[in-house]
């Protein structure tokens, strides 16, 4: 991204489930601010928000898609009607934290998930990251053993790839890098009623 070094990225995760906030504690614990979005009035879970911490910002989903970097952590079947909150996502990084778990895979295309999700953000770099990690690991803090917990990333543009990455580690992990969507993607994606080969790895 091209940011003048004295301008720090901005955040915001999209969905407030059990993957949203687990992640939302995960930017909580390192004190690192980030906005967080659902469909929902913000009032409606300002409290729940609150209670992570300060830096949690519940805001419009409209005004959370002004970060440059966006966690999309909602149902795979969501993620067109949060594409169309913008008509291109020029300039913007999305993490793709959904799984395609229980989609047949002729619904996909036969294209990987983070593909298809990558064709509806129009413009945007995306990363299949963050979700491998069940909400309940997700939601521990990663320094363990006196080690990282690993976060796996696919992307196609070895920029934003690089990014994330250094957001990984922000968090506390250790990110590992598999290639593009059509390889390292297939590695953590949801296979219809079946998972990657790296799925659930802690």
């Amino acid at each position: 991204m091209s940011k003048s070094e004295n301008k720090a990225a901005s955040y915001a995760i999209i969905g407030f489930g059990k993957i949203g906030q687990a992640l939302t504690r995960a930017f909580a614990r390192k004190g690192i601010e980030v906005s967080v979005a659902t469909t929902r009035d913000p009032e409606s879970f300002a409290s729940d928000a609150a209670a992570i911490g300060p830096k949690i910002i519940p805001t419009t989903l409209a005004e959370a898609v002004k970060a440059d970097v966006i966690f999309l952590a909602v149902h795979f079947e969501s993620h067109p009607d949060v594409a169309k909150v913008l008509p291109n996502w020029q300039g913007k990084t999305i993490v793709d934290v959904t799984n395609a778990y229980g989609v047949p895979p002729e619904k996909l295309g036969g294209l990987p998930s983070g593909k298809l999700v990558a064709e509806a953000f129009t413009g945007g770099k995306l990363v299949k990251g963050f979700n491998h990690l069940g909400a309940a690991i997700l939601d521990r803090d990663p320094a363990v053993h006196g080690g990282r917990r690993v976060v796996f990333l696919a992307s196609d543009d070895d920029g934003a790839a690089a990014e994330i990455g250094k957001v990984a580690e922000d968090l506390g992990f250790a990110p590992v890098k598999l290639g593009g969507l059509s390889e390292g993607g297939l590695l953590v994606q949801a296979h219809g009623n079946t998972w990657g080969n790296s799925s659930f790895r802690t």
